[in-house]
């Protein structure tokens, strides 16, 4: 009898301790489980962390690296810049272009009067000005400028049936010009020998002024005056330049970050052809 009892008690405490030992396995299994996934949702959250680091580093190294150039013209100045439609298009536009794309920008306009476009850049609210603009001392006081990237000639015009012939005899005339430019500037030099100069804030406005016989010539840029020659009936270009000059780009004074790396893709464009490309867009070679 006390074997029998001894057997059972034996045989109950065996059955209790395999309950006991199946129980822990299968709450370790359990906490083994849990355990894994809070590492999955941990890396998966550290994962997640990760991209939107990398994404935002990467919009922050676009914005560090690009962001908007802004660029001052006046676009009055047909081909260099003009308007078409609801677009400000023209040679001095795309090159902008071109030269943002190299730098990884996107290019920004400003419209402004031609004798704005250096105190926009002088004040920080343009980054360049392109405005088939040409070199001056006096200009380099205020900006610095970039390697040449066009040639131009200041050219006369008059009507057909006008007397005046050359630069020499504007002297004691009435000459029309666009506020601000080298043609304002050369011209002006004139007054002390009896020139009158009449200052207009577009280039076709001192074109119509001549047509109505309000003055006797108007002194501008060649490629323009090609154009204002070609559609207004009644006037004609001198073929004798009134002076030669080279166009560049515009930058606060002391930028030379800027300065550097705008002349860098300016370099690159001239190397590919680009520049050429541009320029006979518009220009017909004669």
């Amino acid at each position: 009898m006390k074997k029998k009892v001894l057997a059972i008690t034996m045989a109950a405490l065996m059955a209790a301790s395999l309950t006991a030992c199946g129980g822990g396995a299968k709450e370790t299994t359990a906490a083994a489980t849990t355990a894994e996934e809070k590492a999955e949702d941990t890396t998966a959250a550290e994962s997640k962390d990760e991209t939107s680091a990398e994404a935002a580093e990467t919009e922050a190294a676009k914005e560090a690296a690009g962001g908007k150039l802004v660029m001052a013209t006046n676009a009055e100045f047909p081909p260099y810049e003009y308007h078409d439609g609801g677009e400000i298009v023209g040679i001095d536009v795309e090159i902008a272009k071109a030269i943002a794309d190299k730098m990884g920008m996107e290019l920004e306009i400003e419209d402004v009067a031609f004798d704005s476009v250096i105190p926009e850049i002088t004040s920080g609210k343009a980054d360049m000005g392109l405005a088939g603009m040409t070199v001056t001392e006096d200009r380099k006081v205020s900006v610095d400028f970039s390697d040449t990237y066009a040639k131009a000639s200041q050219m006369i015009i008059v009507k057909e049936d006008s007397a005046i012939a050359g630069p020499d005899d504007l002297k004691g005339v009435v000459v029309g010009v666009q506020l601000g430019t080298t043609g304002d500037i050369y011209v002006s030099d004139l007054e002390a020998e009896g020139t009158t100069v009449e200052r207009y804030n577009k280039g076709f406005e001192a074109v119509q002024a001549l047509s109505q016989g309000k003055i006797d010539a108007v002194v501008i840029d060649g490629e323009p005056a090609k154009t204002f020659v070609a559609e207004t009936e009644g006037i004609k270009m001198l073929d004798e330049a009134f002076t030669e000059e080279e166009y560049a780009i515009a930058v606060k004074k002391g930028n030379t970050e800027l300065l550097d790396k705008i002349n860098g893709a300016l370099s690159e464009l001239e190397s590919e052809g680009t520049l050429d490309e541009i320029v006979a867009k518009y220009i017909t070679a004669e």
